[in-house]
């Protein structure tokens, strides 16, 4: 396989394992790149240091179907991964399955249910040649460093009436329905505070833009997560206009219920259409060039900034629940209009990093430390014996810096 740079992946065997070595080029972000302790890092221009975390197998304990699952995809960490996951304080059942970590936590009886998503790299916006795009979505790369917990889905009428005694949606035949007419305020001021009250350790808050794309494209580079087209059968919009001149469709002219609808590739549901979602951030332009962790904070002197939402809704268009399409409402109060088609989904690893070093840590002793990026396991056959393991690390560590011309912590 030969590399975009002209390099190739190199393979190494031994004791029937197989490695395989993958060049990479310095981060776009990074200042300076070095190797040191069995691990890369890097430098930001800002000063801030980062970890390279190998994709790699977690491990689950002690939870529902504990067993394992793969993060597809090594990545820039603050902090470094894991290769077991436990149980959080504030949950009641934790465990995995095909889509990865999940936990749920109770409120007076009604569950729901969190996935962790992992760090990553993604590239938030559209492309130019993206159909029915907008101006405003200039593509440009994002590192996530911190994983974070996302609810599977949007916030119930259940879950919000539990909390705040009380039900201001529209769409009432099913408790299962998502929320909606419900302000940024309304959410932020009102609805979390109690919610985090009742379940200490909570900590929930609102997405972050940038969070809710890279979890809404859960890997793909698509126009939707689905692909570059969806159905009615896949998401609750306006079947009379579908994306990109498709084929029309079912207007079922309501919300559904949460989990009605298929999960995306992480196991989230409706992160296209149904209700719009509100995120954290107040609604600009974006920044030029990579950025790392982004959100965009409120500004003191104009509290009344639109904060932006996402996803589209059951009474939009198609084109509105494409992946990188942005939509923004002022952060309001019950005085002002806020639609039968705007809700919410929760999240956890804003505000609050506290159970992350300790859920995810790599146990040294197991690992013998991370490995390079690029570096895969085979498999196939037995573990080679400590001696022959040792002398493989060093020759693929070796070869991997002579291929990239670094030598140990070589700063420049």
């Amino acid at each position: 396989m030969t590399l975009s740079s002209g390099q190739r992946v190199q393979e190494v065997r031994c004791g029937g394992r197989v490695l395989q070595v993958e060049p990479f080029e310095r981060p776009e972000w990074a200042e300076s790149v070095w190797f040191d302790q069995g691990r890369w890092a890097g430098r930001t221009v800002e000063g801030r240091e980062l970890i390279w975390v190998p994709k790699q197998r977690v491990e689950v304990i002690d939870g529902v179907g504990a067993g394992s699952f793969v993060i597809p995809k090594g990545a820039w960490r603050s902090v470094l991964g894991s290769y077991r996951v436990s149980k959080p304080a504030w949950a009641v059942r934790f465990g995995a399955d095909e889509f990865g970590a999940w936990a749920e936590f109770e409120v007076l009886g009604v569950t729901q249910r969190m996935r962790w998503i992992a760090p990553g790299e993604f590239l938030m916006g559209s492309p130019e040649t993206e159909r029915e795009r907008s101006d405003d979505e200039r593509q440009h790369p994002v590192l996530l460093t911190k994983g974070y917990w996302l609810a599977d889905t949007a916030c119930t009428q259940e879950l919000w009436e539990a909390v705040m005694g009380e039900n201001p949606s529209r769409f009432k035949d099913d408790p299962q329905n998502p929320v909606e007419q419900v302000s940024w305020n309304d959410i932020t001021q009102k609805f979390l505070p109690r919610l985090n009250k009742l379940v200490p350790g909570l900590n929930l808050t609102l997405p972050t833009e940038a969070q809710w794309e890279y979890a809404c494209r859960a890997g793909t580079t698509t126009v939707f997560s689905f692909g570059d087209q969806i159905t009615p059968e896949q998401v609750n919009y306006d079947g009379n206009y579908p994306y990109a001149d498709g084929k029309k469709g079912k207007y079922r002219n309501k919300t559904v219920p949460v989990k009605d609808l298929p999960a995306n590739q992480w196991g989230l549901h409706q992160m296209h259409g149904n209700v719009w979602e509100w995120c954290m951030d107040e609604f600009a332009a974006y920044l030029e060039g990579t950025v790392i962790d982004p959100v965009v904070h409120q500004d003191k002197k104009e509290e009344g900034r639109r904060r932006v939402l996402r996803g589209g809704c059951w009474i939009y268009d198609g084109w509105y629940c494409r992946s990188a399409h942005r939509y923004a409402n002022a952060p309001g109060d019950r005085d002002d209009f806020i639609g039968d088609y705007i809700g919410f989904r929760l999240a956890r690893g804003l505000a609050d990093q506290s159970d992350q070093p300790r859920q995810f840590e790599f146990s040294q002793s197991e690992t013998g430390g991370a490995e390079p990026p690029g570096i895969s396991r085979s498999p196939e056959g037995e573990a080679p014996p400590p001696k022959a393991a040792e002398n493989l690390k060093n020759s693929v560590t070796n070869r991997l810096k002579t291929m990239l011309g670094w030598g140990r912590k070589d700063k420049s």
